[in-house]
């Protein structure tokens, strides 16, 4: 099976220049913890509630802050014509619970997370779940 498959098509995305406040905001009303940062028509960057709160609040920052200024700019991401074994392996071996997808030109086409390899590949996800959840 295929990323393609499995992920998520309707992305939200946040811009460097966006304030703190509304990433928050589309965060709440999409019920998501975190948003890809774009800039023109390439990932920049993630931004997390967890970056919000880490990097923003604990370090003064208030709402008018800006993404770019918290956001990780490091991003893991995986390619829709991936197979999920593979990408659920890389997702334990980085720690990460979602990742971008992008396509092969590395333009931004999805997002895979642990809840969308639940629901349709239920026994790679608790593999995933188990290896991303253990402590070091």
């Amino acid at each position: 099976m295929r990323i393609q498959e499995i992920m998520s098509t309707n992305v939200k995305l946040a811009t460097p220049d966006q304030k703190l406040r509304e990433a928050a905001r589309l965060m709440s009303e999409c019920d998501i913890g975190a948003i890809p940062v774009g800039q023109g028509d390439r990932l920049v960057g993630m931004i997390t509630d967890r970056d919000i709160t880490i990097r923003g609040v604990a370090e003064g920052r208030g709402p008018d802050a800006t993404v770019g200024e918290v956001m990780t700019p490091q991003v893991c991401y995986c390619y829709e014509d991936e197979d999920v074994e593979q990408v659920c392996h890389n997702m334990v071996n980085v720690q990460m619970r979602r990742l971008p997808v992008l396509n092969r030109e590395k333009r931004l086409v999805g997002i895979v997370a642990l809840g969308d390899l639940a629901v349709r590949a239920s026994a790679t996800a608790g593999r995933a779940l188990s290896g991303i959840s253990q402590r070091d």
